[in-house]
């Protein structure tokens, strides 16, 4: 008798999850992909480079190969192109006084600009109160941004701190629109002028599409970036960024669960499966993404985001970011139960990382968009160096935490659970 039961516990740990009855979720193909997308080959998959691209058609056929349709038409590559700006010169006066073109931040598409009070733009203000922390003051900046109306935006004095970080969010230009921020106080005289040069800059997400059987219009999502830093300053002589961590291994995971879900063939809902670029630069590619679908079909979107290494809570684990905002963490804990995996809520709210990944774009629409990492964030040696490789990750480990989010997410994908919408200012 007590063999027996040894043998049955024999069994049961030889994964933590039985029910990956297609096979496909091995640590064979796990080593595969993440191989393939980490290799010196693809140069550090830097966004808006031709080593990435290489990156994209790898992704590209495997999602052919599993059997996924493209989003649209015959290519799962969704393109598009972005503009960077050169700022040649700003001149700006306030009440017919001017003032350093410092205070000035201009996102525009436009090579010669000219505003003044009378051409019919929105007039904004954030003040001290409204903007008085980092997360606030950006929250307000880049929903004026998203909005993508012409736009004057007067930003208090006492934020100058804050502004001065403001140029990131027009490091590369997604709007169609004016938006101009003016550290300074509401006037009602004002005349900016700007020329400015650009460069076209060519991106595209990878995008695969498994139809559901009875409810085709809901729509899950499985994301992850699949760029990264490029190539940098050699480190002992190495100055490729190969990202291993960050993020072939979320980009492999969804590779492998498009195959997986393919293979059971009883999704009730759409599965989207995404690989984005551009995360890096500023999540370009899901801002991209989003403006292509109706958020609102969106039931939930699963982001992943550097998990090959073990968790805090050790093996066997994950968190997800902004836990508190929606109950989808609570599914997918709830489908896991009985298993020896577990789902934690991020064990690092100060770093905001609910903020810092692609889901963020999404969950700012209301989707219940959250990222499951594993990342130890607080002690993450690898993280943005060159020495993130693929023989630095417990790829065992990172199989079952594949299986495990292919578990966690059933009663989504069969329609049985729907989480509550993100609500509230982000």
């Amino acid at each position: 008798m007590k063999n027996y039961f040894l043998l049955i516990a024999f069994i049961a740990n030889i994964s933590v999850f039985a029910q990956n009855k297609s096979n496909i979720i091995n640590v064979a193909e796990v080593e595969r992909i993440i191989t393939t997308l980490a290799s010196d080959d693809m140069q550090g998959r830097r966004a808006g480079t031709p080593s990435i691209d290489k990156a994209a058609g790898f992704i590209e056929q495997e999602f052919k190969k599993a059997g996924l349709q493209p989003l649209n038409g015959t290519s799962y590559l969704q393109p598009f192109t972005m503009l960077r700006p050169k700022q040649k010169e700003v001149k700006a006066e306030l009440d017919d006084v001017q003032i350093d073109a410092n205070r000035v931040v201009i996102i525009t598409s436009k090579n010669d600009l000219k505003v003044n009070e009378k051409s019919g733009y929105k007039q904004h203000t954030i003040n001290g109160a409204d903007g008085a922390d980092i997360q606030s003051f950006f929250t307000k900046a880049r929903n004026i941004v998203a909005a993508n109306e012409n736009t004057v935006v007067f930003v208090d004095q006492s934020l100058s701190a804050h502004f001065s970080r403001l140029p990131n969010l027009k490091r590369q230009i997604f709007s169609s629109s004016d938006i101009i921020f003016v550290l300074g106080s509401f006037t009602k005289e004002f005349t900016i002028k700007a020329e400015h040069d650009f460069d076209e800059i060519k991106y595209a997400n990878v995008i695969g599409v498994l139809p559901g059987k009875s409810n085709s219009k809901e729509q899950v999502i499985f994301s992850a970036h699949y760029d990264h830093m490029g190539i940098g300053k050699a480190v002992n002589g190495d100055s490729i960024y190969n990202g291993a961590n960050d993020n072939a291994s979320g980009t492999t995971a969804v590779i492998l669960l498009a195959n997986h879900f393919k293979a059971l063939n009883n999704n009730e809902r759409t599965l989207v499966f995404v690989a984005f670029t551009a995360e890096e630069m500023g999540m370009f590619g899901s801002q991209f993404f989003s403006k292509q679908i109706n958020p609102q079909d969106v039931v939930a979107m699963v982001n992943i985001e550097m998990i090959g290494t073990d968790s805090k809570f050790g093996k066997n684990s994950a968190f997800i970011t902004g836990y508190e905002r929606s109950d989808l963490g609570k599914i997918l804990q709830k489908n896991l139960e009985g298993s020896a995996f577990s789902i934690h809520p991020d064990p690092y709210p100060d770093l905001q990382l609910f903020y810092r990944s692609d889901n963020a774009t999404l969950a700012r629409l209301g989707v219940p968009a959250h990222t499951v990492s594993t990342s130890k964030m607080d002690v993450e040696p690898h993280y943005h160096k060159v020495s993130d490789e693929v023989s630095t990750l417990d790829l065992q480990n990172m199989t079952e935490i594949i299986k495990a989010i292919a578990e966690s997410t059933k009663s989504l994908i069969n329609k049985k659970d729907a989480p509550s919408r993100v609500s509230g200012e982000m």
